[in-house]
C-alpha cells in the first residue's frame, strides 16, 4: 500500500462499470494495481413482459458506488478524491435506450436479456448476410419499428447504456468501437459502422423522420479523447460537489471489450469468458467465419479487430436463487450466516461430486436463451430418483448447467477451426480457487488461466482502457503485452479426463432436458 505522501490522484484512473448484478468502481495507480473501490448491488426488473432498470436506479446506484469509492479512498489515504487522470465508462452490452430531442427516455430501459425481437433480427440477418442477435440495438430499433410503436418517429438519440452515461457525464455522444459492433455491424478496416449494410438498412427507415445514422453514438477506437467531464457531469457522479470537472473520459466501453482487456485477450487467438448472471465467450479471429451462424456473434475488440461471440444470457442467476435458499434455512436455524463464506463452501463441497453430478441435471434457464433457442425460460431441476442425491451434486451440476449452453455455442467455432492459444477466465464464478476453473477446462476442453485480478474483472479493464488513452504510445495489445501484464500472477489448469468424460455425460443429459425446458416453457 502505497503511504499518504505518495498517493497522487492524477496519476490514477477509474473504471465505472454497470454490470447485470453490481455497480462497481476501481481506483488504480500508474502502476495499474488497483487501489480502491466502491460497488453498489441492483437488480433487473421484469415489467410489461421486458426486463428493465428504471433510469433512476442508473444514477443512485452509480452514486452510492462512487460515494464508497471516495470513503475508501479518504480512509487510506487520507486525501479527499477530487480528480483522477482519466475515467472509462463501461455496462452491459446492447439493449435500447431512445431518447427524443429533450432527452427525455422514450420507453423504459429494454436491456441485452429481452428475447422479444426474433422477427426483426431474422429478417436483418438475412438481409445482411450477417447475423444480427435479438439483443442488438439495431434489431430492437426495428422490432419496435415492425411493432408500429408510437415512440420511434420521436427518436433523437439512440443510445447503449454506456453511451448514455458517457453521454450524461461528457456530452460527447460516442462509443467504444466495441460496444459500437454491438449497436449496428462495424467495419474493422474502418472502424466505423459496416456501410454496405447500413445502405442495406437505409430503406426499411425512408418513411421515418430521421436520419438513421445521426441517431447513433460515433464509434471510437481504444486511446482516443472522448470527451471531459462536466460541471453538470460531475455533480451527477458525486452530488457532494467534491469531485471537479475537467477530467479526462476514454471511450466507453461493453462488458464484453472490458473483459478483454482486464484478461489481457485482445490479440488474435486469445480468448477469455466472463461469468456472472450472463456467460459469454470471446475469441479473437484471424479471419471472420464465411457463413454467420444465429448462435455466434461477432463484434469487435476495444481496438476493432474481430472477435467471435458465443453470449448466453444465463448463468449463475438460478443458483443465487438457490444459495440464498441455503441462506435462509441457515438463519432460520440460528447458525452464524455470511454468503461471502457459504459461496466459496459450496464451490469446495462440489468437488466431492461425481464427475456427472451423480444424476442431477439442472436446467438454469431463467429468461430466454438464444444460443439454443429459447425466448423464455423455467429453471428446473431433475435427478435420477434411483441414485441418492447429495448437496455436493447438486451444486456441482448448477455449476456445470451455467457452462452447458456456452459449451454448446463452442462447440461450433470448434467446428470452423477457429483457434484459440490462450483462454483466460474471470468474474465472480471464479473467486474460489480451483473450482470454476477446473469445470470450465473440462466445458471447453482446453487450458484456462485466471488471473490474481480474476475477480476485479470488467472495472479493472475499464481502468485500464483509461490508463491507455493517457499513455499511448504503443498498441493496445503491447500496452498490455508488456506494460500492465508483463509480471502478472496467474494460475492455468488444463482439462482433467474425468472431469471431461463427466462434463460430457452431463451435456448429454442437459441436451435432453431442454426437450422437457420447451414444454415446461410452453405450459408455465
Amino acid at each position: 500500500m502505497k503511504n499518504h505522501n505518495t498517493f497522487d490522484p492524477s496519476t490514477c484512473t477509474i473504471g465505472i462499470e454497470f454490470g447485470s448484478t453490481q455497480v462497481k468502481a476501481v481506483l488504480i495507480d500508474d502502476g495499474y494495481q488497483p487501489l480502491a473501490s466502491g460497488k453498489h448491488t441492483w437488480e433487473s426488473r421484469l415489467e410489461n413482459g421486458n426486463w428493465t432498470y428504471p433510469i433512476e436506479d442508473v444514477w443512485h446506484s452509480v452514486q452510492s458506488c462512487f460515494s464508497k469509492l471516495q470513503k475508501e479512498v479518504a480512509d487510506k489515504y487520507g486525501s479527499p478524491l477530487h480528480t483522477v487522470g482519466a475515467i472509462g465508462i463501461s455496462a452491459m452490452m446492447h439493449g435500447y435506450l431512445p431518447f427524443d430531442k429533450d432527452d427525455r427516455l422514450l420507453t423504459p430501459f429494454r436491456t441485452w436479456r429481452n428475447t422479444t425481437t426474433e422477427k426483426a433480427a431474422s429478417e436483418l440477418t438475412g438481409l445482411f448476410g450477417f447475423n444480427i442477435p435479438q439483443r442488438w440495438t439495431i434489431a430492437h430499433l426495428y422490432q419496435a419499428m415492425l411493432n408500429g410503436e408510437e415512440h420511434v418517429k420521436r427518436i433523437d438519440r439512440l443510445d447503449t447504456l454506456a453511451s448514455y452515461v458517457h453521454r450524461s457525464l461528457t456530452g460527447s455522444a460516442v462509443t467504444g468501437i466495441g460496444d459500437a459492433s454491438g449497436i449496428f455491424p462495424v467495419d474493422s478496416d474502418t472502424l466505423y459502422y459496416d456501410r454496405k449494410m447500413m445502405d442495406k438498412f437505409l430503406p426499411l427507415a425512408a418513411d421515418m423522420p430521421w436520419e438513421f445514422e445521426k441517431l447513433l453514438p460515433t464509434p471510437l477506437p481504444a486511446g482516443k479523447l472522448a470527451g471531459t467531464l462536466t460541471e453538470k457531469g460531475a455533480r451527477l457522479l458525486d452530488p457532494t460537489g467534491a469531485l471537479q470537472p475537467g477530467i479526462p473520459f476514454c471511450p466507453p466501453e461493453g462488458d464484453a471489450q472490458t473483459g478483454m482487456t482486464a484478461t489481457n485477450a485482445v490479440s488474435p487467438r486469445t480468448g477469455n469468458v466472463s461469468a456472472g448472471t450472463s456467460i459469454f465467450s470471446m475469441i479473437v479471429l484471424e479471419k471472420i467465419p464465411e457463413h454467420p451462424h444465429p448462435e455466434i456473434d461477432v463484434v469487435t475488440t476495444p481496438d476493432g479487430k474481430p472477435v467471435a461471440m458465443v453470449h448466453c444470457s444465463n448463468c449463475t442467476s438460478d443458483m443465487n436463487a438457490w444459495v440464498n435458499i441455503l441462506l435462509q434455512l441457515l438463519e432460520m436455524t440460528g447458525a452464524r450466516a455470511d454468503i461471502d463464506e457459504l459461496y466459496p463452501a459450496l464451490y469446495r463441497l462440489s468437488l466431492k461430486a461425481d464427475a456427472d453430478c451423480g444424476g442431477v441435471t439442472v436446467c438454469n434457464y431463467m429468461s430466454g436463451e438464444h444460443t439454443t433457442g429459447f425466448a423464455s425460460g423455467v429453471p428446473m431441476v431433475l435427478r435420477d430418483p434411483s441414485k441418492p442425491m447429495s448437496l455436493a451434486e447438486f451444486t456441482r451440476a448448477h455449476l456445470y448447467s451455467a457452462m452447458a449452453s456456452l459449451s454448446l455455442g463452442m462447440s461450433i467455432l470448434r467446428a470452423e477451426s477457429v483457434k484459440v492459444d490462450k483462454l483466460v477466465a474471470h468474474g465472480g464464478l471464479f473467486r474460489t480457487k480451483g473450482v470454476g476453473q477446473r469445470y470450465l477446462a473440462a466445458a471447453m476442453q482446453t487450458p484456462v488461466s485466471v488471473m490474481e485480478t480474476a475477480s476485479v474483472g470488467g472495472p479493472y479493464g475499464m481502468a485500464l482502457l483509461a490508463a491507455f488513452m493517457r499513455e499511448k504510445r504503443t498498441s493496445l495489445p503491447d500496452f498490455l503485452n508488456y506494460r500492465v501484464f508483463a509480471d502478472a500472477e496467474s494460475s492455468v489448469m488444463y482439462p482433467n479426463d474425468d472431469d471431461v468424460a463427466g462434463f460430457n455425460a452431463y451435456l448429454d443429459r442437459f441436451k435432453k432436458m431442454l426437450e422437457v425446458e420447451k414444454t415446461a416453457v410452453e405450459k408455465m
